[in-house]
C-alpha cells in the first residue's frame, strides 16, 4: 500500500472518530478552569481537595490558577482529576475534517507546482482553461497518488 493510500485510510478512520466528538466548542474549558468548576460544583473546599492530594491549600489554589492559565502539566491534571473522581480526556480535535485539510494543502501544492508553467503559457497568450470537473478529478488524483508529506513544505 502506498504512503498516500495509507495516510488516506488513517485520515478516514480519524475523521470518523472526530465526528463522534461533535463541535470542539462543546469541550471548551470554563473560564476559571475545570478543576475549580468541578470542585465548586461538588461543594468541596480548596482545603478539602488539597488534603486529598496531600498538598497544602495554597498549592491547590496555584494548581487551579495554573490550569485556568493553560500552563498545568498533563500528569498533574490527571492526578487532580483522580482526586476529584474524574477522568482526563485528552484529544486534539481538528477544526475541520483531516481530509479537507489535506485537500486544501494538495490544492496549494498543485497551484505552486503549476505556477511557472501557467505563467509562461500566459506570457505566450496560450492560457489553458481547465473545467471545474477536470480540476476536481485532477485534485482527487493528486491526493490519492502523491505522498502527503510533500503537501506540507
Amino acid at each position: 500500500m502506498t504512503k498516500a493510500r495509507l495516510a488516506a485510510q488513517s485520515r478516514a478512520q480519524l475523521d470518523r472518530r472526530f465526528r463522534e466528538f461533535g463541535s470542539s466548542k462543546t469541550y471548551a474549558a470554563p473560564v476559571r478552569g475545570w478543576i475549580k468548576a468541578i470542585r465548586a460544583a461538588l461543594g468541596m473546599s480548596t482545603a478539602q481537595l488539597a488534603a486529598r492530594l496531600k498538598i497544602k491549600q495554597p498549592s491547590l489554589v496555584a494548581l487551579e490558577q495554573s490550569e485556568a492559565a493553560g500552563t498545568m502539566e498533563l500528569a498533574t491534571l490527571r492526578r487532580v482529576a483522580e482526586a476529584l473522581d474524574c477522568t482526563v480526556v485528552y484529544a486534539l480535535v481538528p477544526n475541520k475534517p483531516l481530509d479537507a485539510m489535506v485537500r486544501d494543502r494538495a490544492r496549494a501544492f498543485n497551484r505552486k507546482r503549476r505556477a511557472p508553467v501557467e505563467h509562461s503559457m500566459l506570457l505566450e497568450n496560450q492560457k489553458v482553461k481547465v473545467k471545474a470537473k477536470d480540476a476536481a478529478a485532477r485534485l482527487d488524483e493528486i491526493v490519492r497518488e502523491t505522498n502527503p508529506r510533500l503537501f506540507w513544505d
